[in-house]
This record gives C-alpha cells, sequence and structure tokens, in this order.
C-alpha cells in the first residue's frame, strides 16, 4: 500500500482562483500542491482583453503559465490528480484521488463547477443553481473548519480577474486563521517599517536598493522571455462545437 502523501494546503482545481491561492500559500511558506484534472477553463479564451495591467490584452494560456510558473517559484507544487473524495478527519483532510491518497492540514476547493468530491461533507452545502455552488461566508470559509472555496465554485463572477482575486483573498483568509498573526504579502523598501522603530510584520520583507534593482532586472528579463514570441498553443474550443 503507498504512504499517503500529505501537504499543508491542498488546492482542488487549476484555474486562475487554484494558482493565485497557491502563490498566496506558498509565499507564506506552507507547503502547497495544486491538484487539478484536465484543462482550466481560461484555455478556451481567444485573447482576454479585461485583466488588468496588460492594457492591449494577453494570450490567456500565456498568463495561465504565468501564473503557475510563479506560484511553483514559491514553492507551490501541480500534480494531475481526479480529485474524487475529501474528507474531514482529526487533524485536516483526507484527499482521495485516482493516482493515490493525499492529506492536507486545509483544502481550498476552487474547481469550476464539480462538487463530486464535496457531496456527504456535514455542514457544507451545494447549491445547485443549473451549476454546482459551494455555500461559504464572505471570505470564503464553508461550514467546515479549515475547508474553503474559491473563485467560480464560491458563486463569485464568471471573470477571471475576479476569480484570481478571490483565490488570492481566500488563501490570505486560511493564513489569517492559520493563527500566525498574517499582516500582508509585502516587500517593503528598506527601513518603512524599522527606521520607525516597528519591527517587520508577518508576511512583510524589507529590502534595500540593491535587491530591489537585483530584483526588478531579473523580472524586466523574465517577462521579456514570456513575450518574445507568440504563445504556440490555439484557444480550446468548447466541446460541443465539431
Amino acid at each position: 500500500m503507498s504512504e499517503t502523501v500529505h501537504s499543508d494546503v491542498a488546492i482542488i482545481g487549476g484555474g486562475v482562483a487554484g494558482r493565485a491561492a497557491g502563490i498566496f500559500a506558498a509565499r507564506h511558506g506552507f507547503d502547497t500542491v495544486v491538484l487539478s484534472a484536465g484543462s482550466p477553463l481560461l484555455r478556451r479564451n481567444a485573447h482576454l482583453e479585461n485583466y488588468p495591467g496588460f492594457p492591449a490584452g494577453v494570450n490567456s494560456r500565456l498568463l495561465l503559465d504565468m501564473m503557475r510558473d510563479q506560484a511553483e517559484r514559491s514553492g507551490c507544487t501541480f500534480h494531475e490528480a481526479d480529485v474524487t473524495r475529501i474528507e474531514p478527519i482529526d487533524d485536516g483532510f483526507s484527499i482521495e484521488t485516482a493516482s493515490g491518497d493525499r492529506s492536507a492540514a486545509y483544502v481550498i476547493a476552487a474547481t469550476k463547477n464539480a462538487t463530486d468530491y464535496l457531496s456527504g461533507i456535514e455542514r457544507v452545502e451545494i447549491l445547485d443553481q443549473g451549476n454546482g455552488f459551494v455555500e461559504t461566508d464572505e471570505r470564503g470559509r464553508t461550514g467546515v473548519d479549515g475547508l474553503y472555496a474559491a473563485g467560480r465554485l464560491a458563486a463569485k463572477p464568471h471573470q477571471t480577474i475576479i476569480a484570481a482575486g478571490h483565490g488570492a483573498e481566500v488563501a490570505v483568509t486560511l493564513l489569517e486563521d492559520h493563527g500566525e498573526g498574517f499582516f500582508h504579502d509585502w516587500v517593503a523598501p528598506e527601513g518603512y517599517f524599522t527606521e520607525r522603530g516597528i519591527n517587520v510584520p508577518p508576511g512583510v520583507e524589507e529590502i534595500d536598493e540593491e535587491e530591489r534593482r537585483r530584483r526588478e532586472r531579473e523580472s524586466m528579463e523574465i517577462m521579456q522571455e514570456y513575450f518574445a514570441k507568440p504563445h504556440p498553443d490555439e484557444p480550446e474550443q468548447h466541446p460541443n462545437v465539431r
């Protein structure tokens, strides 16, 4: 029998909500994994024109690649796995997948409308409004401690920036609920806190000017590589279109 793989945070669903949540959870030092099966819906987009920061729009498949790369740079891992069931246990959750069992202290459900893996969990209410949604509070918490829902699954509007933002918000909620006094994820210039006699808050980093310039150069080089040539993948068509 194979050994159960444990993570601090397991995110079910590899779309923009799941990837954004993975970035924030991993940056705070949590052992974070994104479990997904199939392609994110955003891969069907022809050209994404309403995501802030890209005045002329951006290739949606490139944006997904960039988000995954950012999550992986932060320490998040990705695994292709069809999650079939989640069950609360004493120290978190057991996660059944077609390729083996896993466990996690926290779970963020971020699939588009798939809810079968959540069925039967007491205090998790599935709302059927033509699509499957999970009832949450205003911060993405379900009725079960440690289990959250993000993005479209939490009945958020069907827009990329909203799903990504909600994924980040839910991850921050998880960090706050964990009880480590999380302030916010922010890189501040040297002295911003310490020169005022304030300890650097949890989640914040102060960097000097040399390091700031190094990071800026690195980011410029990496972004130039991303946009040096067209993305090789074409938009994925709706499955009902022949």
